[in-house]
């Protein structure tokens, strides 16, 4: 999953496409470098990140969307966003899209309705509070792998008694987000529970604090790092890797698949 962030604040500098022409560049370089979908975003959700208000973030979406649209008509897409308006106003005008959504329908009550109506796939993301707040919000009853899969057993019958089949839900950790580093760290080694669970699983770390701040680095300096937890997520069992760097992380899915190949017949 190919990262487009149609924003001009997200936490890597590299990826934002604050203009058409900026948007065009990034999708033309998915597609070249082997993309098998792609995730739209227009609010980004850094830690502290400011709000963006409805009609902003649906301007920056749909455009990006159209530029998509028109150089790979059938390329899978999602969009990144917790509001139902956006969501809908993306599947009416573009057709059938993912709904990728950080706050997995808690932040916008009309998102599950919106998602069961329109039957598409639906990521739901593990986050506490807001990206304003999630930050202050990482203290955790038990163990952060139990914490995750016990909230993902609870949401995800609250969704489906909405209306979202259960075949279209997707399930995603949340690195980053309402975790300190170290918990990070044990939901990457805990993370084949979650895959346990029977949904398929979404594992965004790309070059993010878990990663930099570990290295004494910066989010420039973070590749090796992104490639090397891509591995493990997918050794885990994990099904989508979202990341910034589109080759590394295909040339890592190739390589993975070889690896498992001659792993099982050895």
């Amino acid at each position: 999953m190919a990262i487009l962030n149609a924003t001009p604040d997200s936490f890597f500098a590299g990826s934002r496409t604050a203009d058409e022409a900026a948007i065009e560049r990034r999708v033309r370089e998915c597609l070249d470098q082997g993309a098998d979908l792609i995730d739209v975003g227009g609010y980004s959700s850094r830690p502290g990140a400011d709000a963006v208000a409805p009609d902003e973030e649906w301007r920056r979406v749909s455009t990006a969307l159209g530029v998509v649209r028109r150089l790979a008509p059938h390329m899978p897409v999602s969009v990144d966003t917790f509001r139902a308006s956006v969501a809908a106003q993306a599947a009416e005008r573009f057709g059938e899209v993912i709904i990728n959504d950080i706050s997995a329908g808690e932040l916008d009550p009309a998102m599950p309705a919106t998602v069961a109506r329109l039957g598409v796939p639906y990521i739901i993301m593990h986050m506490k509070g807001d990206p304003q707040t999630m930050q202050t919000l990482t203290d955790y009853r038990s163990d952060i792998v139990t914490e995750v899969c016990g909230y993902f057993g609870r949401r995800v019958a609250e969704l489906t008694a909405a209306g979202i089949r259960r075949g279209n839900i997707v399930l995603d950790p949340g690195f980053g987000f309402a975790k300190t580093l170290e918990q990070n760290y044990e939901l990457l080694a805990g993370l084949h529970k979650l895959c346990a669970l029977g949904f398929p699983v979404l594992a965004g770390m790309s070059r993010k604090s878990m990663i930099y701040r570990a290295l004494d680095a910066s989010p420039a300096d973070a590749l090796a790092g992104t490639v090397a937890l891509g591995w493990e997520a997918l050794r885990q069992g994990a099904t989508v890797l979202r990341v910034h760097d589109v080759r590394e992380a295909a040339d890592t899915v190739r390589l993975f698949g070889l690896y498992e190949q001659n792993r099982k017949q050895a």
